[in-house]
């Protein structure tokens, strides 16, 4: 019995290793989803940044003396 004993434990404990990997790796991936922008605020930004970029290039060509 305590052969037997004894063989279920690596069984157990590699599912218990799989339960764990795949929670982590459920956890990382709802993780990711928060970190990364939609694509509608990735449009949004990159405009944003284009019109600063341009306002930016205007002002200091408007201030070059020729």
């Amino acid at each position: 019995m305590n052969i037997q004993h004894a063989d279920n434990q690596p069984k157990l404990f590699r599912e218990d290793i799989s339960e764990y990997v795949a929670q982590l790796q459920l956890h990382m991936t709802l993780q990711a989803r928060n970190l990364v922008p939609t694509l509608t605020e990735a449009t949004d930004s990159r405009k944003q940044m284009l019109q600063e970029t341009q306002a930016a290039v205007e002002k200091l060509a408007s201030r070059q003396c020729f």
